[in-house]
């Protein structure tokens, strides 16, 4: 696509290793981007001026306000650099004139981040580098699980679940899958069930469904009581698609097996931040943590070199493509 004359785009929330990327690839695309590393919020659309594609990150949310100030600044688009866009109120932004899309990055480094968060959670990972750290190298005294003994149930089958499903094939577990829309061609070795169904089954379920008011809280007090005794939850979708202090819960009492969450509810301002010289607000955050049988991290499954040059590249085409169909005559 050429230009003949460059496209301003005004970037939001951008990190350093954000900021190498877009000054790399964009003046290849004729793009010339104003950079910030500040969240978009009323006070700073300003910044925006001059550009009617921005582009932001997932970790603050948009709120109504904000909306409203950049289609006043004459935003028409947002780019999200994320999969998810539940930070932002997309009807609303709809209303004021401005059209939200994601972008798309590899699938891959979620689904690694995942097959990773399962072996920790069947291996007592966590319990073990601690011992090891302070030099007690003795057995741990739960012994692991193997992948293909167990049952795992995938909850969404979009790009990530189902380069999971792939995945898991290779370790030669029972695949149970679980979709509002279930894939035409599952493959191989997959076997589509009804939620209830397939948490009943399941020895280790695993998230991937995007957070909307219908799955909010979708692993409810109820649906985590039907679970297996021992059963393991991983968490690399969305923070509050589980009820969280249900889940400490069921942690606590030993009834749950465990838990391995790349993203928690209440996350928010907390995760990406140095937080070693502050109280954390949140118990539930804090709980997990201490707990041997739960593996925390900070919303980072997605984070590799390929998929955050996916992520700056499909956000920066993104806007290119908007502008290309709405160009004022």
């Amino acid at each position: 696509m050429t230009h003949s004359e460059t496209t301003r785009i005004t970037v939001y929330g951008c990190g350093p290793d954000e900021a190498v990327l877009f000054r790399e690839i964009a003046p290849g695309l004729g793009v010339r981007p104003a950079i910030t590393p500040a969240p978009v919020s009323e006070a700073n659309t300003e910044l925006a001026s001059g550009s009617r594609c921005v582009s932001v990150g997932h970790k603050t949310p948009v709120t109504r306000d904000t909306l409203r100030a950049l289609g006043r600044a004459g935003v028409e688009y947002i780019s999200t650099r994320s999969i998810g866009c539940n930070h932002i109120d997309v009807d609303y932004a709809g209303g004021v004139g401005i059209l939200v899309e994601n972008v798309s990055y590899s699938p891959d480094s979620v689904a690694d981040y995942t097959l990773m968060l399962m072996l920790m959670a069947l291996r007592d990972a966590k319990s073990m580098v601690r011992r090891t750290d302070l030099h007690d190298y003795r057995l741990s005294e739960a012994r692991g699980k193997e992948l293909r003994d167990l049952t795992v149930g995938v909850i969404g089958t979009g790009r990530i679940g189902a380069a999971v499903m792939d995945r898991l094939r290779g370790f030669g577990c029972r695949i149970l899958a679980h979709d509002k829309r279930p894939a035409k061609r599952p493959g191989a070795a997959v076997e589509h069930v009804p939620l209830d169904e397939l948490l009943r089954r399941s020895d280790l379920v695993t998230l991937h469904a995007p957070l909307t008011a219908a799955t909010h809280h979708l692993l409810n007090r109820q649906r985590l009581a039907q679970m297996k005794d021992d059963a393991v939850i991983v968490n690399t979708g969305r923070g509050a698609l589980i009820d969280t202090d249900a889940l400490v819960q069921e942690l606590e009492n030993g009834r749950l097996g465990g838990a391995a969450l790349d993203v928690v509810e209440g996350e928010e301002g907390i995760f990406y931040a140095d937080c070693r010289d502050k109280p954390l607000e949140s118990k539930a955050l804090l709980r997990l943590q201490e707990l041997p049988n739960a593996v925390i991290s900070p919303h980072t499954a997605y984070y590799t070199d390929r998929a955050l040059r996916d992520t700056v590249q499909n956000s920066l085409t993104n806007c290119l493509t908007f502008e290309s169909g709405n160009q004022h005559g």
